[in-house]
């Protein structure tokens, strides 16, 4: 009887040998005579179990985890194909505290099916959410992805239904579909988990809006640094063409939708959506100025609908399961469920999908298992490398959009990174202008020169030189900029910035203390 194993394929897994593990037990088991098939897959987010190997058993999947290609045959010795006992056996993974407790709506799917198989995709309920809009005029598909209360998950929070309904509304020979996979923040990685564990439901996803707006051709713009995102794309949608879920008469529908993937250049400022646009077109990446918006004037001048990675894989389940069914998850206008991304100094590092409310406290706590250092945790910084750092007495604010507003911070993408207390602040505020001079495209002055300032005038802090009155200027740099700047690139910078001195003021005035150094 054969015998199914899987074995991650994900970034993070091949990081850590999984190529390595799965030919160890290829070859273990032909030693012995087993007839094994190996299942490459993504990752169920766990990352500090990697490589986590999954076995088929008539009672359900086993998981063992973490494996190195040392432990196979101690794995093999002991029966592991068959789900035997050994110190590395987990258990079923659906049931691992990690796993059990979140709300998986989005990345049900992510480390279980095959990620380029059309046929393993939709053999665990792939393509329902487009079946189900296929039945829809697309006012009826627009109104569902209004009425589900989602917002884009990118970072700004705006309406998807909105913005798919100007879409809809424009008139033109051509409309355009765009997946924002320029995933650049630090702490992030939902979207590649995502992209190389379930492909097929950002593809469906972006395929349902494609049909709501009246799109042919769409682009996923995949961020230099996803070798094996953009692969696992390539191959799933050639093999999409194949299986007639993309190309021309979708399903029978008679609509068509050509999607291509791209690979960006490594640019940070591309995960604003103009400076997408732009080099998509084959442009150096710059923001653009707005109006006119992308929804009217975006890929070729041409009305274009740009989403996030984890905007467009929401879709698939509200349109499947309905409207209601989804805005049931979250509170007040944040509704629906966070992919949360829970990585530096943290004991249990991974992807966490939950509804919004969860507080940054019981994400550290109750998924992340408190710091790898053992030392307490001092400061959290959510929402990217422009996000604000929250000191411990915020950490029970609710991830939630205008909670998170409220205390002058922002959800972004969902990232979190947490320090624990050997961190200094002030150089944390330091790389928040460093980060922003490095990545500015340079077309406005406020963020171009305000960040190169920035660095300048906390170096000045840092070394003891007149930090009070080199405060003020840098409270000054940051207004100018969150006013001034024409994206958010400049606009934001200032977030971590302020918190980081308005939260850790100690930090500051010690650095104040040192020896006044010559100007």
């Amino acid at each position: 009887m054969s015998i199914t194993l899987y074995v991650p394929q994900d970034a993070v897994a091949l990081g850590l040998g999984a190529n390595r593990v799965a030919r160890a037990i290829f070859a273990g088991a032909e030693r012995r005579g087993l007839d094994v098939r190996i299942v490459r897959t993504g990752t169920r987010g766990m990352l500090w179990l990697e490589p986590m190997v999954e076995v088929g058993t008539p009672e359900g999947r086993i998981a063992y985890g973490p494996v190195t290609p040392a432990d196979v045959e101690g794995l093999l010795d002991a029966n592991f194909v068959e789900g035997g006992e050994h110190a590395l056996r987990l258990g079923k993974p659906e049931e691992i505290p990690f796993l059990a407790k979140q709300h998986r709506l989005t990345f049900h799917r992510c480390g279980v099916v095959d990620p380029v198989s059309v046929e393993d995709y939709r053999a665990h309920g792939g393509y329902r959410g487009l079946e189900a809009a296929l039945k829809l005029d697309a006012e009826g598909i627009v109104a569902q992805v209004r009425d589900s209360g989602l917002r884009g998950r990118g970072g700004a929070g705006f309406p998807a239904g909105i913005k798919w309904n100007t879409v809809m509304l424009a008139k033109a020979d051509q409309k355009y579909v765009v997946c924002n996979a320029d995933e650049g923040d630090s702490g992030t990685f939902a979207d590649r988990i995502m992209m190389e564990g379930d492909p097929f439901n950002l593809i469906e996803g972006m395929t349902i809006a494609a049909v709501a707006t009246g799109a042919t051709r769409g682009y996923i713009y995949c961020r230099s640094e996803y070798p094996q995102s953009f692969k696992t794309l390539r191959d799933a949608i050639a093999n999409g063409v194949r299986a007639g879920v993309l190309g021309d008469n979708i399903l029978g529908s008679g609509k068509s939708f050509h999607l291509e993937v791209r690979l960006g250049a490594g640019a940070y400022i591309c995960g604003e959506e103009t400076s997408l646009l732009e080099s998509l077109e084959g442009k150096r990446g710059i923001v653009r100025a707005k109006p006119p918006i992308p929804a009217l004037k975006g890929f070729l001048g041409k009305p274009t609908l740009v989403n996030n990675v984890m905007t467009f894989t929401a879709v698939p389940y509200i349109l499947e399961h309905g409207a209601k069914s989804y805005a049931e998850y979250g509170m007040g206008r944040s509704l629906g469920t966070l992919p949360i991304q829970l990585a530096g100094n943290i004991a249990q590092g991974g992807l966490i999908e939950y509804a919004f409310g969860i507080t940054i406290r019981q994400v550290i706590e109750e998924f992340g298992g408190g710091t790898a250092s053992g030392r307490p945790v001092r400061a959290v910084q959510v929402g990217g490398p422009l996000g604000a750092y929250f000191p411990d007495e915020l950490l029970d604010t609710p991830l939630d959009y205008e909670a998170m507003a409220a205390k002058k911070g922002l959800v972004g993408h969902g990232g979190i990174v947490v320090f624990d207390d050997t961190v200094d602040m002030a150089k944390q505020a330091r790389f928040a202008f460093e980060f922003c001079a490095t990545e500015s495209c340079g077309k406005c002055t406020p963020c171009r020169v305000g960040a190169t300032r920035g660095v300048e005038t906390m170096d000045k802090v840092i070394s003891g030189i007149r930090p009070e009155a080199n405060l003020k200027l840098v409270a000054d740099l940051c207004e100018v900029m969150t006013d001034g700047s024409l994206c958010a690139m400049g606009g934001l910078t200032p977030m971590p910035v302020m918190s980081a001195i308005t939260n850790f003021p100690e930090d500051f005035r010690r650095a104040g203390d040192l020896p006044v150094a010559a100007e």
